[in-house]
């Protein structure tokens, strides 16, 4: 079986072509189904914020501080590597000792940035006293 021969290629590759255009279909088919068949309907209170059954009160634009976003984007950065974590743990018995050895190194640089951040204090949530 040669690799560069056309005909073992695209008999490869069939049933992902066939799966892309089946779900490009339904995908048509749902939003153009929907667009046809749903309601329109234009009531006073339709425009208006629906927030579990209660009335909407004050402005839906508040400002945050921005450590709130700066916790939010360590959150995302250590949930992600907790991710890379997982994934060589379940994968620990084929990578062996130098599976290992990467794992320890990756989680001494979390380690180091995570030191790094509490010295600068960028995990300080309320003001300095």
């Amino acid at each position: 079986m040669d690799v560069n021969d056309p005909v073992t290629s695209i008999a490869t590759i069939w049933p992902l072509m066939v799966f892309l255009l089946a779900a490009t279909g339904l995908v048509i088919v749902m939003i153009g189904l929907s667009a046809l068949l749903g309601q329109r309907h234009w009531q006073r209170t339709t425009g208006e914020p629906f927030e579990s059954g209660m009335l909407p009160t004050g402005t839906a634009r508040i400002r945050f501080d921005v450590k709130f976003y700066l916790m939010a984007m360590f959150f995302v950065i250590f949930d992600l590597e907790a991710i890379f974590i997982f994934a060589w743990a379940a994968s620990v018995r084929q990578l062996g000792w130098f599976g290992y050895i990467e794992m320890l190194i990756f989680v001494g640089f979390l380690l180091l940035a995570l030191f790094y951040l509490w010295r600068v204090g960028a995990l300080e949530w309320g003001t300095k006293r």
